[in-house]
């Protein structure tokens, strides 16, 4: 490489990489603001979107000087351009806004909206051709066929950004599949990891959302809590890592410091280890493929002293059968499992169910859906609102 070159490959990594967030007042988009603060210069935001936090979303917009900001709830587009008048940034409001976000000129979006509201908007990132920071699971739980084709005829790149699959492409050998025997998600248990059926029963939202070692949002709690989480997280890893179900394995591990491993066929196993904070995984997807300093706690393995795994309890935890059994099925049972679950989460979370009400209900939609193929993202939605009505109508029955 000639001084030259060297010069002006300096002068490009000192261009800010242009960043969109969608979903910036949310957990993982609050620890991706957090990592853009610490490294001034070094990026630039383009886009930001929130669900219906205007306060938080115009407060991020002004202090990092975005160009657009979107809020999705249409009602609350006054507030909004309230909230910003003067600063001469671009706002808008309703899903059209997020998506018109998600599409904006920029180096890196961090796909960061929860549950399947996330999906048309990352879809049009992918459409977009986007370096795209994949913290959203639902999407390629709904859409994993559709999803993975369109990033290949785009020529978009999916960098996983849930702590389990970042660790996984961290130490994935792309290049030789067939050296790979199996991949293995490792999991906390949640809060209920030692609780009997009875007292699982009885779990309050309050308890469910109390995960003993991250630090997220009350849906994603939820799903820690029932192990639904590590199910989508399964469906994802067959689509990221183009891996058959049976060579997928879940592991409990309590520490949370093991993120996940690589078994490869020789007997070697290699794994990605740090303390539990999603700024780690953040700022590799972030950074990629450079890598930039985080401002974690150092893992120390002697102050650990301890590190343990066990096999997960599916009789405790049903979700982790039913989304082993909706991948097999293929078709839209994955997307049936995600918008029942999304929906008995929320009537748990709203008092109207109890905890194990949220799986039976899950399985009941699987077991009551028509398994139909999806071809389009019309047929994709479709299948969801029918589940979801159909989780509704078992919900009001469970009230009664």
């Amino acid at each position: 490489m000639t001084l030259a070159s060297i010069a002006t490959t300096s002068a490009a990594r000192r261009k800010p990489k242009r960043v969109s967030i969608l979903g910036s007042t949310g957990s993982v988009g609050g620890s991706t603001i957090d990592l853009i603060a610490r490294k001034p210069g070094e990026f630039a935001v383009e886009a930001l979107t929130a669900n219906t936090d205007v306060a938080a979303l115009a407060a991020q917009a002004r202090r990092f000087g975005a160009k657009f900001a979107a809020v999705a709830d249409p009602g609350r587009y006054g507030a909004l351009k309230d909230a910003l008048a003067g600063s001469g940034i671009e706002i808008g409001a309703g899903p059209k806004a997020i998506v018109d976000a998600a599409t904006r000129p920029c180096d890196f979006v961090m796909a960061a909206i929860v549950g399947a509201a996330g999906l048309e908007p990352t879809l049009a990132a992918v459409d977009a051709g986007r370096t795209i920071g994949l913290a959203n699971k639902e999407c390629l739980v709904c859409a994993g066929d559709l999803m993975m084709e369109r990033v290949r005829q785009r020529g978009a790149t999916l960098l996983p950004v849930d702590s389990e699959h970042n660790a996984i492409f961290q130490v994935f050998d792309f290049a030789r599949l067939d050296a790979i025997e199996k991949i293995i998600l490792t999991a906390s248990g949640g809060p209920f990891r030692n609780r009997s059926l009875a007292e699982i029963e009885k779990a309050t939202p309050a308890e469910a959302i109390a995960h003993p070692n991250w630090d997220m949002g009350e849906k994603i709690s939820v799903d820690s809590a029932t192990m639904m989480n590590k199910g989508l997280e399964l469906i994802e890893a067959h689509y990221l890592f183009a891996m058959p179900e049976e060579r997928i394995e879940i592991l409990i591990h309590p520490q949370s410091v093991v993120h996940s491993l690589v078994a490869y066929v020789d007997g070697s196993v290699l794994a990605q280890l740090g303390m539990p904070d999603m700024r780690t995984p953040i700022a590799y997807a972030l950074a990629w493929p450079e890598r930039i300093p985080a401002p974690t706690k150092r893992l120390d393995l002697v102050e650990r002293a301890q590190l343990t795994f066990e096999a997960p309890d599916v009789v405790r935890f049903p979700a982790l059968r039913l989304a082993r059994e909706a991948l097999r099925a293929g078709g839209s049972a994955p997307t049936v499992l995600n918008a029942a679950n999304e929906a008995a989460v929320a009537a748990f979370l709203g008092g109207r169910i109890g905890f194990l009400d949220i799986a039976a209900t899950v399985e009941a939609v699987l077991g009551g859906q028509t398994n139909g193929k999806i071809g389009s993202i019309a047929e994709l939605l479709e299948a969801d609102r029918a589940a979801r009505r159909a989780a509704e109508r078992l919900i009001v029955g469970a009230e009664r």
